[in-house]
């Protein structure tokens, strides 16, 4: 349970990481509102998580989970470049936080 949880809260990561950019400085309401309630989330279900797993591994795995969906969905909406280079770096990041888990 605290694995799906912590996963949950990686993706939520990405959420809050999003809107908070498309926020331009908190200045656009709708994109504020949906980093606080995300970031409230992705918080509680890591510090969920954290209750179970060790903490290292569990906040290495909310950050790669949320760094990576955060640029991919950023290449996505050429809201960011793409290069080969960056592709097979967010998926070094994603292997990284599947070792983790293997090695958990």
């Amino acid at each position: 349970m605290a694995w799906i949880v912590l996963v949950l809260s990686g993706v939520l990561e990405a959420v809050w990481a999003t809107a908070l950019g498309r926020s331009e400085g908190f200045t656009k309401i709708g994109p504020s509102v949906v980093f606080v309630i995300a970031l409230i989330l992705s918080m509680a279900g890591l510090a969920f998580a954290m209750r179970t797993l060790p903490t290292g591994t569990s906040y290495a795995v909310w950050v790669g989970i949320g760094a990576s969906l955060t640029v991919g969905f950023a290449m996505v909406t050429a809201a960011e470049s793409t290069s080969l280079v960056k592709i097979l770096l967010v998926v070094a990041i994603v292997a990284c936080v599947v070792g983790l888990k293997v090695l958990h």
